[in-house]
């Protein structure tokens, strides 16, 4: 990955300013911003000649940030398995090397989803007994927020493969966000237990048969009520279920600008309750709540939103530091060996 300086006795978060939809400069610019606010450690991974002009432009030039050159980019349209294998020297497999080497604490990156888990699971290797690693999203309730497991990384599953999820989310929870013992839900179409399709009621069996704290059933209209603090689905329905709900904060945000743009009392009411609508739109903002972890590999990988912007790369940033500080990979290691109460595969 390169000489990490020497000065810094923690090594850094590996940041991937090569992708996502905003270019290099945006994601220099959190990177600067979780430095100079957060007091952060960064190691920019990319082409060394555009961080250095991102850096400049920012008047950033005299801060402690390691540039790692990785000449190759992936696109978010390349095919993510062959093109990992392909361009060893792009940023996003140079990041991943820099976690294993243990020269990074973790790494985050905007780019290709696809491409950044393939380069994890093939460079970091999966935690012995996990069978799928696993995507999880922190979401925003009326309390604060819940966890969504998984989120695309595994769109067709087997029941074991959400009861590993059960785990792995439950001990993310714990570590990274302090909740003892968190609430784990399963997402269906009913309370019921006798609700569901056959992945549903097969996954509910394991789980009544485990050690997770398992409530029950979950059904969508309840996930804003914070029934559960770790909601279970197969990658698929998670995906579909997070874009869904971010397209809807985004028509409820214009929606109310629109109606009160259509009366002079609209406006007025408007500007009195300007600061409410600031706060509504970052609590229902997914660059508030940073990148989702990839769950059951060898190490802290941080995937966050393509249209993340400098705010949303600082958040992802904070997110990979806490979880690289509080152990993760190691609890994750021990929780899938002993918390399950029943056999994960591996």
């Amino acid at each position: 990955m390169g000489v990490i300086i020497e000065s810094m006795s923690v090594p850094p978060i590996a940041l991937d300013v090569m992708g996502g939809d905003r270019g290099t400069a945006e994601l220099v610019a959190g990177g600067v911003a979780a430095v100079r606010q957060d007091g952060a450690s960064i190691a920019m991974v990319g082409r060394r000649t555009e961080i250095e002009a991102a850096l400049a432009a920012v008047k950033a030039t005299d801060l402690s940030i390691e540039i790692v050159d990785a000449p190759d980019v992936i696109e978010m349209s390349d095919n993510p398995v062959a093109t990992v294998r392909a361009r060893p020297q792009s940023s996003i497999v140079v990041g991943v090397a820099g976690v294993r080497a243990g020269q990074a604490a973790g790494f985050v990156s905007t780019g290709n989803s696809g491409a950044v888990m393939a380069a994890a699971v093939l460079g970091l290797g999966r935690v012995r007994g996990v069978d799928r690693p696993a995507l999880a999203s922190a979401f925003p309730t009326l309390h604060g927020y819940c966890l969504l497991c998984d989120i695309g990384a595994n769109l067709d599953c087997r029941p074991e493969n959400l009861l590993q999820f059960g785990v792995m989310a439950s001990t993310y929870w714990e570590r990274v966000f302090g909740v003892t013992n968190p609430r784990v839900g399963l997402l269906s179409n009913g309370e019921e237990d006798s609700k569901g399709n056959t992945l549903v009621r097969e996954t509910h069996a394991l789980l009544r048969q485990s050690s997770v704290n398992f409530v029950g059933n979950v059904e969508g209209k309840d996930i804003p009520h914070h029934s559960a603090d770790v909601i279970l689905m197969d990658g698929f329905t998670g995906n579909v279920l997070l874009k869904t709900a971010e397209g809807t904060a985004t028509l409820v945000r214009e929606v109310i600008r629109q109606e009160a743009r259509r009366s002079l009392l609209g406006s007025i009411g408007g500007l009195l309750m300007k600061g409410a609508f600031r706060r509504i739109s970052r609590r229902l903002d997914y660059q508030e709540y940073g990148g989702a972890p990839l769950l059951g590999v060898n190490g802290i990988c941080i995937i966050a939103h393509g249209r993340s912007d400098a705010r949303a790369v600082r958040s992802a940033i904070r997110v990979a530091r806490h979880a690289a500080e509080s152990g993760l990979t190691e609890a994750v290691r021990s929780a899938v060996q002993s918390r399950a109460g029943v056999a994960l595969g591996g």
